[in-house]
């Protein structure tokens, strides 16, 4: 089918990282577009496109086949639902949206226009989480009991100052699970599956001038009938490295950042040494567990890859939108179970 040909709406930091992901996935950029017109101008200075300036322009360039939307949380229906609308394949930065409801319309509007939807959660292609998913898919796990997703960051004041939307319900979302842990939360349900129910507690403890969280935590029930916990703040100094834990009766693995550092079943295979020794060998950075500009965009362009693939050969992307709006929906469960000082049952 050729090169596929990319636009970025919003251009904020995640907007350089989506940069680099399309050109490492064999992508190439066309154009950006910021209703700041020096934050547009920047990304194209930096990565060689055009910048435009009012959104009809860029949408209405029919070199442009694939558009990423890296705008705030809370603003991502609008300009996904218009990218649809043009034809255009889309790409939705995390959270898909914050609400439900707002996750349906973006759907609908890619279904209705016969795009491609896909939602950028690039943990599930690290080569830990796919080793797991592999292992727990094999059944080596024997049954399910337990999944645990905890994610202990840090996060200044400074960083929640530094914009307007931040830490707001209107345009964040929610705080420490819906901005930072939702990548953990994504991962835990896509290895342990659907949640059933939630009991939960959240708390604004470390931080001012903002309305969301910055503590959580949550008991889960898993509809295969295990238990399991998600741990979530950014405000625990100094941060560190994010931690999924899947157990069975028959195994266990524990995930640190993109490393397996806990690999153990009761009926053993030859894999199971090399898996070992490979990750043995490997020290994970920071991640983005103090500073949220300290991440790769390996993962990111490892996603771009699978839905240009998926354009190409006209199947599903291994993230799409029903994929991503399952831990917005576990999320808001989260929400409503702390405001409510109920379980929440999820349909």
């Amino acid at each position: 089918m050729g090169v596929r040909k990319f636009g970025i709406i919003g251009c904020g930091m995640i907007a350089t990282f989506h940069a680099r992901a399309i050109r490492e996935a064999g992508g190439v950029l066309i154009g950006c577009y910021d209703r700041i017109p020096l934050a547009a101008e920047r990304i194209a200075r930096d990565f060689g496109c055009t910048a435009y300036h009012e959104l009809k322009d860029f949408l209405a360039n029919p070199e442009i086949e694939i558009v990423t939307v890296g705008t705030p949380s809370g603003v991502h229906l609008d300009p996904a639902v218009a990218a649809a609308q043009a034809g255009k394949h889309v790409i939705v930065e995390k959270p898909l949206e914050i609400t439900v409801d707002r996750c349906n319309r973006i759907i609908a509007a890619c279904e209705e226009a016969g795009v491609t939807l896909s939602t950028v959660f690039p943990s599930r292609f690290h080569q830990s989480s796919v080793l797991l998913k592999k292992a727990i898919d094999a059944k080596r796990f024997g049954r399910l009991t337990m999944g645990d997703a905890i994610v202990k960051w840090y996060r200044t004041q400074e960083y929640y100052d530094s914009g307007v939307w931040r830490g707001t319900w209107e345009l964040d979302g929610g705080g420490a699970l819906m901005n930072q842990a939702i990548h953990s939360v994504d991962l835990l349900t896509w290895l342990m599956g659907p949640v059933k129910e939630i009991t939960a507690l959240t708390g604004l403890l470390a931080h001012e001038r903002i309305e969301v969280e910055d503590v959580a935590v949550a008991a889960l029930r898993f509809e295969n009938g295990a238990l399991g916990t998600i741990e979530a703040s950014t405000a625990v100094y100094p941060g560190y490295l994010k931690r999924i834990e899947i157990h069975g009766n028959a195994g266990s693995a524990v995930i640190e950042e993109e490393d397996i550092i806990k690999w153990d079943f009761a009926v053993s295979e030859e894999s199971d040494a090399e898996i070992r020794e490979q990750m043995a060998t490997r020290l994970s950075g920071g991640g983005g567990a103090a500073d949220p500009a300290a991440i790769g965009h390996h993962a990111h362009a490892k996603q771009f890859a699978d839905v240009m693939d998926a354009i190409d050969n006209n199947r599903k992307p291994l993230i799409d939108g029903y994929e991503g709006r399952r831990s917005v929906e576990v999320i808001c469960g989260i929400y409503e179970s702390a405001r409510s000082q109920t379980t929440v049952k999820l349909a």
